[in-house]
């Protein structure tokens, strides 16, 4: 039990994860793939038309996963930054680093593809109901991490700074979630929840579940050869950075 928790541990090591990083892109790239074809078609082939919305609601398939993950990425996100200014962890910071232009993405495209399904729902491309601006704030404070880090040059210096901005929004995550709850909003309310069955046929609901790993693979895998960048970037007057292909090539 002991030796499997130092083997755990060396993988905090930039050294030892980056190998490790290298051999598991091309995995969550098939798993992307993979999960990402099978969403679209039960999404866009299988899913039947739904009676009030017609076939515009499908872009709930592409709408609701990237919600999910913008929120899920920013708590993950928060806490490696967190992890990396409370222990001084190296790779942790670099994790959040990693993450934080996958998070962006990802509440873009929740903006994005809820203006495109709000315009024919609501008659218009945007509101400023809770959800949407929270999202929007959402959006702010992954450019704002990224920002900041950019702004300030020396690197540990800068990991710390962008670790409490990150913290401090994680506040807007759970406002994010129960607005729709705290507030009177157009936003319609969830129709997946922990603690009641799903308000959707079956198969909705699958095509959406596989999107959302679809997403899931695509921000692992990218923020893994993000990652790779970073460790490169960092440990270059290492003795095994230098001694790498890719730091020579």
């Amino acid at each position: 039990m002991s030796s499997r928790l130092i083997n755990w541990f060396k993988l905090s090591s930039p050294y030892s994860f980056f190998p490790v990083a290298g051999r598991l892109i091309p995995w969550f790239w098939a798993l992307t793939l993979l999960f990402g074809l099978a969403g679209l078609y039960v999404g866009f082939f299988v899913a039947p038309t739904d009676a009030t919305q017609g076939d515009s609601y499908r872009i709930i398939f592409l709408h609701v996963p990237a919600s999910w993950m913008s929120m899920f990425i920013y708590i993950v996100m928060a806490f490696w930054a967190g992890m990396g200014m409370a222990f001084n962890t190296r790779l942790s910071s670099m994790w959040a680093l990693s993450l934080a232009p996958t998070g962006a993405l990802m509440a873009f495209l929740s903006l994005w593809t809820g203006a495109l399904w709000g315009k024919p729902t609501w008659g218009t491309w945007w509101v400023w109901d809770a959800r949407l601006t929270s999202e929007l704030i959402l959006l702010f404070l992954y450019l704002g991490f990224m920002a900041l880090h950019a702004a300030i040059d020396e690197p540990r210096r800068a990991d710390r700074a962008a670790a409490v901005l990150a913290l401090v929004g994680v506040v807007n995550v759970p406002i994010i979630y129960f607005s729709v709850k705290w507030w009177n909003t157009l936003h319609q309310g969830s129709s997946v929840s922990m603690t009641k069955a799903p308000s959707m046929a079956q198969t909705m609901l699958w095509g959406m579940l596989l999107m959302a790993l679809c997403f899931w693979m695509y921000s692992i895998a990218a923020a893994l050869i993000r990652l790779r960048a970073i460790i490169l970037e960092r440990e270059a007057h290492t003795d095994w950075v230098l001694r790498l292909p890719e730091a020579t090539a």
